[in-house]
């Protein structure tokens, strides 16, 4: 792939798959906290949580990606704390590409995992519960192992969408070769200039395979953790 691609193509395909796995990774706790409280909580502002959970499905891209800068940017609320206190940076960086393609992401991987939550029978966890053991112990040696497809799925998908996210991102880190261009932005990019949908179609290619490996990835590790489970 190396000969095939130019070293800036390269670079995009490289910064896509690294921003997509750290997006999907740092999203992965508190998605699974926010569907587990979705799905078994009941308290008043409910629904207010899963529509902000759900938010960045419905608005669009770019709006998410303002919101962000002027959140996230040095001058905004908590950008700028980040940035005198920490030294952390989002803006223009593709740390802030991670964070906008999280963001993208988290509405399908917590709606992944919640349904997974909700098909487990609460009478398993309360017969846990009944013998003494902690909410949290109930949940690590209960539901979790019970839901771990769903997880399993949600990763999968956050990790799809990550890849193929371009709105949002473009408008929080802007498209800067090396820095902060992903494979969609590339894809842009080159198809602004004259001659360049050559390169275009390439990693129009690579992105397909991509996201083709991570479904057929998705459907042999669901097979795997429900054969597992019901070995145990």
């Amino acid at each position: 792939m190396t000969d095939w691609l130019t070293p800036d193509e390269w670079r995009a395909v490289a910064l896509s798959l690294r921003v997509s796995v750290w997006a999907t990774v740092l999203s992965l706790p508190p998605g699974i906290f926010v569907a587990y409280v979705l799905a078994r909580w009941s308290f008043w502002g409910k629904q207010l949580l899963n529509g902000l959970v759900h938010l960045p499905l419905i608005l669009p891209p770019v709006v998410t990606g303002y919101v962000l800068l002027m959140t996230f940017g040095r001058r905004g609320a908590v950008g700028q704390v980040l940035d005198e206190w920490f030294g952390l940076v989002f803006a223009f960086r593709w740390t802030g590409a991670a964070l906008a393609s999280g963001v993208m992401a988290f509405p399908l991987m917590v709606r992944a995992i919640r349904l997974a939550i909700e098909a487990v029978d609460p009478k398993l966890e309360a017969a846990a519960a009944t013998l003494g053991a902690p909410r949290i112990w109930v949940f690590l040696t209960v539901t979790l192992p019970l839901i771990l497809p769903g997880i399993v799925a949600g990763a999968i998908l956050a990790f799809a969408k990550a890849m193929g996210e371009f709105g949002a991102t473009i408008t929080f880190v802007s498209n800067i070769p090396g820095q902060t261009q992903t494979l969609p932005s590339a894809i842009y990019a080159f198809l602004q200039v004259p001659g360049g949908d050559g390169q275009a179609l390439r990693l129009v290619m690579v992105s397909v395979t991509i996201a083709m490996a991570a479904l057929i990835l998705s459907e042999w590790l669901g097979r795997a953790v429900a054969r597992w489970i019901g070995g145990a």
